[in-house]
């Protein structure tokens, strides 16, 4: 990313949700030493995701209280950063929050977990938009939604979580062609793999697996045996270590859809980030279909009742 392909940087605010770690926080980090006046909304604003950003020390950078999901955070958010913009407005928002369940089958998916998807992934940032875009219209400013390569291609496991980046997708083009009129860009990075807290702990792992067994009907638990839906909760692990570590292709993109002159609707960053999605709407289905069932098979131990592996 070239800087003089970037906007001038003065008087411009941008707010960030899911700033506690991940592309959230290191987008923080790079706006605030840009000299972009970085509202970062937290989850745990004393957690150790905040504290890091507060020991930087900078006058550009804000660490607020944001759980997307609370109403009356996202009001409180709102009432403070009118006070800091007023009349040069808001020039960024960056739905960036988001949550990754364990990597499961359908059938076996609780669901509370697809509610708590489309909660975060979807619903919140549908809210952010409507309660910010006053302020947006303002500046003439941008949207900058963060989405996933599971929200364009269907990847076994991540029903749940796929379908609330798609339903993102969408919303994201219908808003960016309504508020073309008033100038406002829209944009949707959908990145690849990346290694990002959204896969948990330790003790995520097992709390994930613990709610797929208690929610789990008798003929599902038979069928494809305790030993395989146990084991799926390590694929998180896995996963993680396969991702790439750098996450500089993301935040690039992000800084570049807040602050070009000519952002691009879509950023892919990643290596699969245009690969998968093209070969999704070339191949014969049957054909992807077997791409993506070898490329994400689990293959830690087969079901019993079935057979299936």
């Amino acid at each position: 990313m070239r800087r003089n392909e970037l906007l001038p940087v003065k008087s411009k605010a941008v707010l960030i949700t899911g700033c506690d770690s991940g592309f959230g926080h290191a987008l923080a980090k790079l706006l605030s030493e840009m000299g972009v006046k970085v509202f970062a909304g937290v989850l745990d604003v004393n957690g150790a995701g905040a504290q890091r950003l507060r020991e930087r020390g900078s006058e550009n950078l804000q660490v607020l209280q944001l759980d997307v999901t609370d109403c009356s955070q996202i009001e409180t958010a709102h009432q403070f950063i009118c006070t800091q913009v007023r009349h040069t407005g808001l020039w960024g928002l960056v739905n960036n929050a988001g949550i990754l369940h364990c990597p499961e089958d359908t059938e076996l998916q609780p669901l509370s977990v697809c509610r708590r998807c489309m909660e975060v992934n979807f619903l919140a940032a549908v809210n952010m938009c409507q309660v910010f875009l006053p302020l947006l219209r303002r500046s003439r400013g941008c949207i900058v939604n963060v989405s996933s390569l599971a929200g364009e291609v269907p990847m076994p496991m991540f029903a749940a979580y796929g379908a609330s980046k798609a339903a993102l997708n969408v919303f994201s083009k219908v808003l960016r062609v309504e508020l073309s009129v008033w100038r406002v860009k829209v944009a949707v990075i959908q990145p690849a793999a990346f290694r990002t807290s959204t896969f948990g702990n330790s003790d995520d792992i097992g709390h994930y697996r613990d709610e797929i067994l208690t929610a789990l009907s008798s003929e599902a638990r038979e069928d494809y045996g305790e030993a395989y839906i146990s084991s799926l909760s390590s694929s998180l692990s896995r996963m993680s270590q396969q991702s790439a570590e750098d996450l500089s292709p993301v935040v690039d993109q992000m800084c570049h859809a807040l602050l070009s002159v000519h952002p691009r609707p879509l950023y892919t960053p990643g290596q699969m980030g245009w690969l998968l999605p093209f070969l999704h709407r070339h191949c014969p289905t049957a054909m992807f279909d077997f791409i993506i069932m070898t490329f994400l098979r689990h293959t830690e131990c087969k079901l019993t009742g079935l057979g299936r592996s």
